[in-house]
């Protein structure tokens, strides 16, 4: 069987049947059993790893790519993937990885300690003679390692700098999964165009703006997949991927729009819900214009009206996010804080005392993006609270990729707000690489508002190296009273993210994480 040739006709097939289904005709397409037709939110930027930040990418890679850990089945917990086990110095400055053995990459060559090794000096060394093929935008994710050593053929050591407690968890992060240097050395800048790695589907092609197609590794190491191939379709207008869902043309949709979520009851689809840890927010440049000043900031908190978004919008599916930290992170969470009220009056009256009545604002807002809800809809609900408090706001729309290259290196001289979601593996993460005065863009992070706060950067660097969760959690409960004081962003979510199935597809199941794991799933 040639499975490109199957998933060029099943594409040909299921698009014609979705098109008559717009129509008047009540056909459904269908797809070819074996073969898992996926509708993405948008199209990848890269297939390399290493160099992407987006969920929607990452849904791709996480079935291509092995890391060294992987978090176990429905948690956040890190559990053995390429490594088999490790080690830890007592002092928390040295892990010892020891790999499985007889591990290949899809290119045929092997794993063994010298990939790994170059995996990360490709990430970490300027001097690296493939550094250039980045760059990198999470590679300070592993800022604290000091050098990475192969011991032996199947062992890798390595040494941080300080302790660093979401080490491992950052490791079973898509920054961490492991690349062949067979095909990096082979391919350059363009390896993200011609991928390979050791996970439980290989590389069939990409063809732009249309599928990216992925092949079940008869080899895999930890067992074949059930399926012969995954075709992952970027429909980035949600309503576009709605209908092909219910004209068959693709098998799996994710992150449905709450609107239609009623559109899939009875035999025909599943449903899925699974909570993680998300927050929606706007990025306020705390750099330039009105919201330079914190009252601005605090203002536009209490003039918008998140209680509406969620239940008129969201239709229910999240909750009023009260800070920077998911609740999903129970241990991390300040249970204390409570959401900003819907208060328009509170609001008109600190515009007044910073003086900002009647000031433009320019809004960045994405048609679709991973982990954005209903972006548009929530962009005008907010334009409209905020013109009711007396902001003049102009919306500027873009594709999710574009949105990305506008916000990521900055708001300055552009905006001065943005929609922005994330979906993070621990509760370092969004804050030390977006609330942090050293993750400025200019310096390699995503604090595309600029803001600024000495002692959150010390609760952060604190958190780090803390050699204990009680510890870490006091500090990030410190660190979420003072930012939501200082209101960076206006918190507006905490979403329930959610697929649907149809009928013939079975072991499918949404992951805390967000990514989607396919080696089990069944289509029959």
């Amino acid at each position: 069987m040639n499975v490109l040739k199957m998933t060029r006709r099943a594409l040909l097939a299921t698009t014609a049947a979705a098109g008559l289904a717009l129509g008047a005709a009540p056909a459904l397409a269908q797809t070819p059993p074996g073969v898992l037709i996926v509708g993405q939110i948008a199209e990848p930027k890269s297939l390399d790893p290493h160099t992407v930040t987006a969920v929607n990418d990452f849904r791709i890679l996480m079935n291509m790519y092995d890391g060294l850990v992987r978090y176990a089945p429905g948690t956040l917990e890190v559990a053995p993937s390429l490594a088999e086990s490790w080690e830890i110095s007592e002092d928390g400055t040295e892990y010892t990885f020891n790999l499985r053995e007889g591990v290949t990459f899809h290119d045929g060559s092997s794993l063994d300690a010298e990939a790994v090794v170059f995996n990360f000096e490709r990430m970490l060394n300027e001097d690296h003679p493939y550094y250039e093929t980045g760059p990198f935008p999470l590679a300070f994710f592993f800022s604290s390692v000091q050098t990475v050593e192969a011991l032996d053929e199947l062992t890798v050591k390595f040494t941080l700098n300080e302790p660093y407690a979401p080490f491992l968890s950052n490791l079973a992060y898509p920054t961490g999964l492991i690349v062949s240097p067979a095909a990096v050395m082979e391919h350059g800048a363009d390896f993200g165009r011609n991928p390979s790695g050791t996970g439980a589907f290989t590389f069939g092609e990409w063809r732009s703006n249309e599928a990216v197609v992925v092949e079940g590794n008869p080899d895999y190491w930890d067992g074949a997949p059930a399926l012969d191939a995954v075709v992952f379709r970027p429909i980035t207008d949600a309503n576009t991927r709605t209908a092909e869902m219910l004209a068959g043309g693709i098998d799996l949709m994710v992150e449905v729009p709450p609107v239609a979520l009623s559109e899939f009851q009875g035999d025909s689809y599943t449903v899925h819900e699974q909570a993680g840890p998300h927050v929606w927010f706007l990025i306020l440049n705390a750099k330039e214009g009105p919201f330079a000043d914190v009252r601005v900031r605090q203002a536009a908190n209490y003039a918008i009206n998140k209680e509406a978004i969620v239940n008129d919008v969201l239709e229910g599916t999240a909750e009023v996010a009260a800070g920077p930290t998911p609740p999903a992170f129970a241990w991390a969470y300040n249970p204390d804080l409570e959401p900003y009220p819907y208060d328009p009056e509170r609001a008109r009256e600190l515009i007044a005392e910073a003086g900002a009545e009647g000031a433009e604002l320019t809004f960045f807002v994405t048609e679709g993006g991973s982990g954005m809800l209903d972006p548009v809809a929530m962009g005008t609900a907010i334009q409209a609270d905020l013109a009711a408090v007396g902001f003049d706001v102009t919306i500027e729309t873009y594709e999710w990729n574009t949105f990305l290259g506008e916000v990521n290196p900055g708001l300055e001289g552009k905006a001065d707000m943005a929609e922005m979601a994330w979906m993070t593996n621990d509760p370092d993460t969004l804050p030390f690489l977006a609330l942090r005065t050293a993750a400025w863009p200019d310096q390699g992070g995503f604090n595309s508002g600029y803001y600024s706060n000495p002692e959150v950067d010390a609760l952060l660097e604190q958190a780090r190296v803390a050699t204990t969760q009680d510890e870490r959690a006091e500090l990030y409960k410190q660190m979420q009273v003072i930012v939501q004081e200082d209101a960076p962003w206006v918190f507006v979510a905490n979403w329930k993210q959610n697929a649907v199935t149809s009928a013939n597809v079975e072991n499918f199941s949404l992951e805390p994480s967000f990514f989607l794991l396919l080696d089990d799933v069944v289509k029959n």
